[in-house]
């Protein structure tokens, strides 16, 4: 299934759900993850100053770092609907406390979708309390449950790793809205090693920031970002640095699929800024690139041109370079095609268009000032795109 990298396991000790329960016309709305367990837990919010109801209530609830469910609900954000969407979620997170026989507090609430409308709250309680009753811990509950997730995605997000006797699984959504701090995203991880919550909680900063804070589609930070990690402990302790390197490489594959799965894309763009003279530079460089309407239009074009390069790298006015030090180069290996102000020629610039027909475009950019780099994953911008978001809520 594309967006899922097999194979896809399941995690000791947790069970799922994604079900239709009447948000949406008929695709799945609803879904909940439940830990047989109190699980050490931890999670990284939107920095939006809008920040979404359940992100409120999410972030009360993680203070002792311990979750033992998530409940999320898509195609409505609970967000700018004040008190009594706070309160909302607080009762979602009741009741499902109330059928799984655990504290309200040891409940995760997220909601995704479209801003100011109030939550079916009535529906999203009565769903609560048929979840004992549908939970299950194999691979369709899973799916199921990354299905019910998305909005605007094309497809599911999910990876599961193996880190000694434990496993890591991963699921994430997101198509629009995205340029982190965070993005409109929702990622959850799943596993049964043995690690406590300040140390899930490096972990996964450290993860974050390797990949979700590394991927953009259109430059809007949204109000409903959460990534969290429950860990149930059925596995046993296991290396932490090790433990940490998979959770990064899980991140990274879920940004990148969520950057390929674009609002509109057709292309996954891989931006690497190198030879910066510290690694803030290239950071902001890299992004100033991949945000630019005028490069990820030119991409989707397969138009070479590389003034909107030069533009995009040149507004970045903290960091100022040399342009005779520039170089981009296209692609990777023996086929890769460079280009700077002392090489340009049409055949060049031909091969260049070629190049940028493919699904995956990658593009190294050369400062030529330092040693420092940076990697960011964006995706080009199509008329689909705009048709998406002009109509999104009619």
């Amino acid at each position: 299934m594309a967006g899922i990298q097999e194979p896809l396991l399941p995690v000791p000790g947790f069970r799922f759900l994604g079900e239709n329960i009447g948000i949406k016309d008929r695709s799945l709305d609803f879904g909940v993850a439940f830990s047989a367990g109190v699980c050490q837990a931890a999670a990284v919010f939107t920095r939006n100053n809008f920040p979404g109801a359940p992100v409120i209530v999410g972030r009360e609830h993680l203070q002792d770092g311990r979750l033992q469910a998530i409940v999320v609900n898509s195609k409505n954000a609970n967000v700018a609907t004040g008190a009594e969407g706070i309160a909302h979620a607080r009762r979602v997170c009741a009741a499902l406390g109330q059928a799984l026989g655990i504290a309200p507090e040891l409940v995760l609430p997220s909601s995704t979708g479209v801003i100011g409308v109030r939550l079916p709250v009535e529906r999203l309680a009565a769903a609560c309390a048929r979840v004992p009753a549908a939970l299950a811990g194999d691979r369709p509950a899973l799916e199921r449950f990354a299905r019910a997730i998305m909005t605007t995605d094309t497809r599911p997000k999910a990876i599961s790793l193996r880190i000694g006797p434990a496993t890591l699984t991963g699921v994430a959504k997101g198509a629009g809205m995205i340029e982190p701090h965070l993005a409109t995203m929702l990622a959850y991880f799943f596993t049964d090693a043995a690690l406590p919550a300040p140390l899930l909680k490096r972990a996964l900063a450290g993860a974050v920031n390797r990949s979700f804070n590394r991927v953009s589609v259109d430059t809007d930070t949204s109000t409903s970002d959460t990534v969290v990690i429950l860990a149930n402990g059925n596995a046993g302790p296991v290396d932490a640095r090790a433990f940490g390197s998979a959770l990064t490489q899980a991140a990274i594959y879920l940004a990148r699929e969520i950057a390929r799965d674009g609002e509109g894309a057709t292309k996954l763009i891989q931006i690497e800024v190198t030879q910066a003279s510290t690694p803030q530079a290239a950071l902001a460089i890299a992004k100033s690139i991949v945000n630019s309407p005028l490069v990820k239009t030119a991409i989707y074009g397969a138009d070479p041109n590389w003034g909107r390069f030069v533009m995009a790298i040149g507004k970045v006015f903290d960091h100022p370079i040399a342009l005779e030090r520039l170089s981009l180069r296209f692609g990777e290996g023996a086929e890769a095609l460079t280009i700077s102000a002392q090489t340009q020629d049409l055949a060049l610039l031909q091969r260049i268009s070629t190049y940028l027909r493919r699904a995956e475009v990658n593009i190294r950019v050369d400062l030529g000032s330092g040693d420092c780099s940076e990697i960011v994953w964006g995706c080009d911008l199509t008329e689909g795109y705009v048709k998406e978001n002009a109509y999104y809520t009619t």
